[in-house]
């Protein structure tokens, strides 16, 4: 490793499975190598869908060891990402109290409502500028609060927290993951204690807030022990949502363009200096989560890779590259579902559902494989197209490009029919976004790298992109649009 070369371990953690990746970051220089890769597999117990959050630490404590083994036992800095929404419950002595609520469980079913009989949609949505998600922290929180383990809870720890204290012995909130609790008011940064204290949310279970670059502690004497890392190794906050770690890596040179963040969820929008708290961004189901240095990224949430990743596994995982090649040639927008839609929200049965939702709406049904995955990426094409063209018009800012960022960047089909249905330039990559986010957050508190417009312009110079430009115009997807609207 050169002279002023610093290694940096992020812990990224998605829905499907974690990876610790290692970062080499330089003054001109920024390398990600894969350390250590493991499956997140959720598990169904009699009292419902539950994350396995030991196994997760288990693979966190492997992908530490590996990293240190790739560097002499020596980090700079570990950082923590995962998805947003949940939490672990700890009682008085800071032990966990069962495994966290996967929040695609049930349990939050008609939870909404008995909280808008108290704090209405719109003053929610003025408050918090959160989109409606049935699994809303608030919501799993409001659902939770009759049960006998919320009883006995002195601490809530959102998922990476939670691995955080586990590492360290600390305790914090990092705040762009606080932000998707619905319990944050995005223009003071702070808690929306008016909204916790009308709906009876006693925000003392929560640790203090922490930001991107605030230190996190040290790893603790027994995980050196048990990783083989020469101590001591700082813990830095990063951007804990994925989603704001990959937001902060989007490579994009200045202000004028819209990402869409792909995996099991697609998150399109813009990095905007102020959230939109209007009825329009309301009633368009746009939501305005914190980023780095005072951002706010107003997106909507679309239903994403989780579709094609549901089909695969009802089909036994087939290969996706021979898949994909087939489904390039099945005629465009023969049938589209809404990729928004909650009816696909949970799991099981998707080319049923698919082959439903086409069926209801009277078009054609896809019949083979190749034919439902083209009506997936075509589905997924037009939902990032009407993301993309909304968040310009709530926010009146005009964007000039968009970058795909995230595992979605690996499907060429998808970006291509994106760039298509946008009538934009689409710019995918890199794919490992949240991975390097979190570890330019890392390097900055060290020093490495200076302000986002910095670590932007370090990843265009060090990073594989590639460019794809529309093709005619969009009147099909417009046509295409109007039919899924009128169905």
């Amino acid at each position: 490793m050169s002279a002023g070369v610093k290694s940096y371990a992020a812990v990224d953690l998605g829905a499907s499975s974690g990876r610790v990746m290692v970062g080499r970051v330089g003054h001109d220089a920024l390398e990600l190598s894969e350390a250590h890769r493991f499956p997140n597999r959720p598990v169904r117990l009699p009292e419902g869908l539950r994350w396995d959050v030991l196994a997760l630490y288990a693979g966190v404590l492997d992908g530490l060891r590996a990293a240190g083994a790739q560097g002499g036992g020596r980090l700079d800095s570990v950082g923590i990402d995962s998805w947003a929404v949940d939490y672990g419950l700890l009682d008085g002595d800071g032990a966990l109290l069962g495994n966290p609520v996967h929040y695609r469980d049930t349990r939050t079913e008609g939870v909404a409502e008995k909280v808008w009989a108290t704090v209405s949609p719109a003053e929610l949505y003025a408050a918090t500028g959160l989109q409606f998600a049935p699994f809303n922290t608030l919501y799993q929180l409001t659902a939770a609060r009759s049960t006998a383990q919320f009883a006995q809870a002195e601490r809530l720890l959102l998922v990476p927290d939670l691995l955080a204290y586990w590492l360290t012995g600390e305790q914090g909130t990092e705040l762009t993951n606080a932000s998707t609790t619905q319990l944050i008011d995005p223009r003071t940064r702070d808690w929306a204690y008016d909204v916790a204290g009308r709906l009876g949310i006693d925000l003392g279970l929560f640790a203090p807030l922490r930001r991107p670059g605030d230190p996190a502690g040290v790893l603790r004497t027994q995980v050196l022990e048990e990783t083989g890392l020469h101590g001591p190794v700082p813990v830095t906050a990063v951007g804990s949502h994925d989603t704001a770690s990959a937001v902060a890596a989007v490579p994009a040179v200045g202000e004028r363009f819209a990402y869409i963040c792909t995996g099991t969820w697609s998150l399109a929008g813009l990095e905007l200096d102020a959230p939109v708290l209007t009825e329009e961004s309301r009633a368009a189901n746009f939501t305005n989560e914190l980023g780095l240095d005072g951002t706010v990224r107003h997106l909507r949430n679309i239903m994403g890779l989780w579709l094609l990743q549901e089909c695969l596994r009802a089909w036994g995982e087939p290969d996706l590259g021979p898949l994909l090649r087939e489904a390039a040639g099945v005629p465009a927008l023969r049938s589209v579902v809404d990729a928004g839609d909650p009816a696909f929200l949970g799991p099981g049965r998707m080319p049923e559902r698919i082959a439903e939702a086409c069926r209801a709406s009277g078009q054609p049904v896809p019949v083979t494989r190749a034919e439902t995955t083209r009506c997936i990426l075509d589905s997924l094409a037009l939902a990032h197209r009407r993301a993309v063209a909304d968040a310009q018009r709530l926010a009146d800012r005009p964007v000039d490009v968009v970058h795909i960022v995230g595992g979605g960047t690996r499907n060429a089909l998808l970006c291509r029919l994106t760039a298509d249905a946008c009538g934009l330039p689409v710019v995918a990559g890199p794919t490992e976004a949240a991975a390097l986010g979190n570890v330019l957050v890392q390097a900055r508190a060290h020093g490495l790298v200076g302000d986002l417009a910095g670590m932007r312009r370090l990843l265009v110079r060090t990073q594989p992109l590639t460019r794809y430009e529309p093709r005619g115009d969009t009147a099909r997807w417009r046509a295409a649009e109007a039919r899924l609207a009128a169905g």
